[in-house]
């Protein structure tokens, strides 16, 4: 056995394949080096309820060994229980992100996390100073750190939000590229090609944003390739912090109903804006992953589909509008009024038709899509007048 050595993705793999086998902690333990006990702790600590089976009894079956319903035969089934399941991928992720938290000296993504961030956006927005705010409550948190974490976009608030902020220039730095240059490695427009004819696909998710007013609200758009079919959700800043939150929204919402985002939009492509950094976050799903691919640097006409529906979108939404007012369900209908319009790339038929038709318009209702009746659709301001 290794000893004093972490577990990697490939270790939890073979866990998540061992559990869904029936195999004991110990003969996982004997395939990957490891003491049961870690093996076990591992299963234990990064356990996940269902969230569509939370309102469950408890099971009397994972009181023990191996506390997981990976190779229960009623997994799929509704048995009355809450229903707990071990995945490789999620425990990494946790791994990873608790690493981060170790070394940084924040607890992303726990309670204490969320209270720093309140206590610290609430303040800025007050007008005060950083460093006045955290000697004032008292948060064992540096300065830097703060700073860091608000350009990385972790924090409600953005840099234009600091009152110093818009008073001085930044330092003369040298230009970097907005995504990490190892994160778009097989990556490329030329390696989304490759992967649609290896595949044999013939569709894909484009993905992009829509600007409203500067500094304020703004919007992520979805564009299904195959139909022109969009959908979109109104994000506070642009931040990669802000569309992996909605991108996760949007997963977690079809997996509550027994569908997965990566099995009916396996691919995107998307442009190589900072807000879509955070590229494993974008990638996972709950059971599953998604394949993200960027286009060539100023080439938005390798997804020119997206870029026709915003002009859409724009009918309704002028350049220079601000979206600050606009609430999920105004979007939604702006959204649904251009899906309804008929087109003559479409044969006379609406996005709406054809994406209904394909998958079914329970989908389209999840994604917060309605059909709006041919007589009834509107491309001008006036969908939102009651906003004016």
């Amino acid at each position: 056995m290794t000893k004093y050595k972490h577990l990697t993705l490939s270790d939890r793999n073979d866990i998540q394949i061992g559990l869904e086998r029936g195999e004991s902690f110990k003969a996982i333990a004997q395939f990957i080096l490891k003491d049961p006990t870690t093996v076990s702790k591992e299963v234990k600590r990064n356990r996940q309820i269902r969230t569509s089976t939370s309102d469950g009894l408890p099971c009397p079956l994972l009181d023990k060994a191996p506390f997981v319903c990976n190779a229960c035969p009623k997994r799929r089934r509704n048995c009355g229980y809450k229903k707990i399941f071990y995945f490789a991928k999620q425990a990494q992720k946790q791994y990873e992100q608790t690493l981060i938290e170790a070394r940084e000296g924040t607890p992303l993504n726990s309670q204490t996390f969320w209270d720093m961030d309140k206590i610290i956006s609430d303040g800025v927005r007050k007008g005060q100073h950083i460093y006045h705010i955290l000697k004032t409550h008292n948060l064992d948190v540096s300065s830097s750190t703060v700073y860091r974490h608000i350009r990385k976009g972790y924090l409600s608030i953005a840099p234009i939000d600091l009152a110093r902020a818009v008073k001085f220039k930044e330092r003369r730095k040298s230009t970097l590229p907005s995504i990490p240059k190892e994160a778009k490695k097989g990556r490329s427009y030329e390696d989304f090609q490759k992967y649609l004819t290896h595949n044999q696909l013939t569709s894909w998710l484009e993905m992009d944003t829509v600007m409203g007013r500067i500094g304020g609200k703004l919007l992520l758009t979805f564009n299904v390739s195959f139909c022109n079919f969009i959908f979109a959700r109104l994000l506070d800043n642009k931040t990669a912090a802000e569309v992996a939150k909605h991108l996760y929204a949007i997963k977690n919402t079809l997996y509550e109903t027994e569908r997965d985002f990566f099995e009916i939009f396996p691919v995107i492509l998307t442009d190589n804006g900072g807000e879509f950094a955070r590229v494993d976050d974008i990638e996972m799903d709950v059971r599953g992953e998604v394949s993200l691919f960027f286009c060539d640097p100023n080439r938005s006409d390798q997804k020119a589909r997206i870029e026709k529906n915003h002009t859409l979108m724009r009918d309704i939404l002028p350049k220079g509008t601000s979206f600050d007012t606009l609430t999920q369900d105004d979007i939604n209908l702006v959204c649904s009024h251009v899906n309804s319009v008929k087109r003559a790339a479409l044969n006379g038929k609406s996005a709406y038709e054809l994406f209904t038709f394909t998958y079914d318009e329970e989908l389209a209702k999840l994604l917060g899509i309605s059909l709006i009746p041919a007589e009834d659709v509107c491309q001008s301001p006036k969908v939102l007048q009651h906003k004016s």
